[in-house]
């Protein structure tokens, strides 16, 4: 059948993704059924950098080899331009892979581990060397093509992965935990390149991690997961501003749980009593409708030296721009972690000090006490 206009035009396009009910189940060595992935629902828009991030043991990695194709899952659909990929094996899915483990041929060179994928599609002589150059290039690896894998840093081995994932032209590129091998110094760098690489190109992209920082820097979605499901989704900045339940508040980014009572829900504010003292944050996604509450804030959210709350210093660290304190608060509340950028204003507080404190209420969050999660959020 003659591919129409429409067809041609939609094969260029960047791919949408659609998980629906999602699962897939094992069954342990006692018996027991395992729910590696309970029933998840995402969309990925259609070159969007969507990355799975969460603990080990969360299904992240478990989605993404649904999504390739090495797992087969146990319900639901995995939608690609609304068709269901599910009776094409891996390598008829339109996908390049990129592996922890860089998984390169050791007895090919360069060039030859770039062309494997290339020559599968039927590409020869000079749309061959030209599909190879580009990949090579766009990784920055000219030149190196004769080089054989043994030859290379681990961080041009990875490179040499990457450009054969993308020298297919894939529709949709994958990427298991890439960086994890790699020094810390080399990680930063990478997904600097990653990000470039990716929005040069416009693939839809997923990528699994469990690094926090990774997930920020390169995402334009945030799937955040735990014990199969998915905890919240979304842009990196509202994930870590509004986290939509107390295990992403305490994954991403470090957070200070603090215990309130309900004084009143009015409209867009919530008043709430900490340890005598009457606070307004912004009413949100937390549900509160009444009696105790937790309040969540990040240490950068706290202000030092003002407001009606008092706490002793329990730590003191000065880091040049900015001093970062352990506040004890008493009556039964944690520690909490303040971060003080406008030191010289005031100084730095020693520890066994009695300082002043206050929310900075926008950057507040209250979430009903006891509930470890909301409603899992779709993309």
């Amino acid at each position: 059948m003659t591919a129409t206009t429409e067809d041609r035009r939609d094969a260029s396009a960047p791919a949408t993704v659609l998980l629906e009910r999602l699962s897939k189940h094992f069954t342990s060595p006692e018996g027991a059924t395992v729910k590696a992935v309970d029933d998840i629902t995402l969309e990925l828009a259609g070159g969007s950098f969507v990355t799975l991030l969460g603990p080990s043991g969360c299904g992240k990695t478990t989605t993404l080899r649904m999504i390739a194709g090495f797992e087969v899952p146990t319900t639901g659909r995995i939608m690609v331009d609304d068709k269901d990929i599910a009776p094409l094996t891996p390598d008829k899915r339109g996908m390049g892979m990129v592996f922890q483990s860089y998984a390169l041929f050791p007895h090919l060179t360069v060039h030859d581990n770039v062309a494997f994928g290339v020559e599968l599609q039927g590409k020869k002589g000079q749309e061959l060397e030209r599909t190879i150059e580009n990949a090579l290039d766009l990784v920055n690896l000219h030149g190196l093509g004769a080089r054989k894998i043994s030859e290379l840093s681990g961080g041009q081995q990875q490179r040499v992965a990457l450009a054969r994932a993308m020298a297919i032209e894939p529709r949709v590129l994958l990427f298991d935990e890439p960086l994890s091998n790699l020094d810390a110094k080399l990680r930063v760098s990478l997904r600097s390149e990653i990000r470039r690489i990716q929005q040069a190109l416009g693939t839809t992209s997923v990528y699994v991690t469990h690094d926090q920082a990774e997930a920020m820097a390169l995402s334009d979605v945030v799937v955040v997961m735990n014990a199969g499901r998915i905890e919240q989704s979304g842009p990196p900045d509202e994930v870590y501003r509004r986290p939509a339940s107390r295990f992403v508040a305490d994954f991403i980014g470090r957070a200070n749980f603090l215990s309130g009572e309900v004084l009143a829900v009015n409209g867009d504010e919530i008043d709430i009593s900490l340890m005598g003292v009457a606070v307004s944050i912004p009413a949100g996604e937390g549900h509160v409708k009444g009696g105790t509450a937790v309040v969540v804030s990040r240490p950068e959210s706290v202000r030092i030296g003002e407001g009606d709350l008092r706490a002793n210093v329990k730590g003191s660290t000065f880091l040049g721009s900015y001093a970062e304190y352990e506040l004890e608060l008493g009556g039964g509340q944690d520690n909490m972690l303040a971060v003080d950028g406008d030191w010289m204003s005031h100084g730095i507080h020693a520890p066994g000090e009695e300082i002043a404190w206050a929310l900075i209420p926008e950057r507040a969050y209250a979430l009903p006490a006891g509930a470890e999660h909301e409603a899992p959020a779709e993309a």
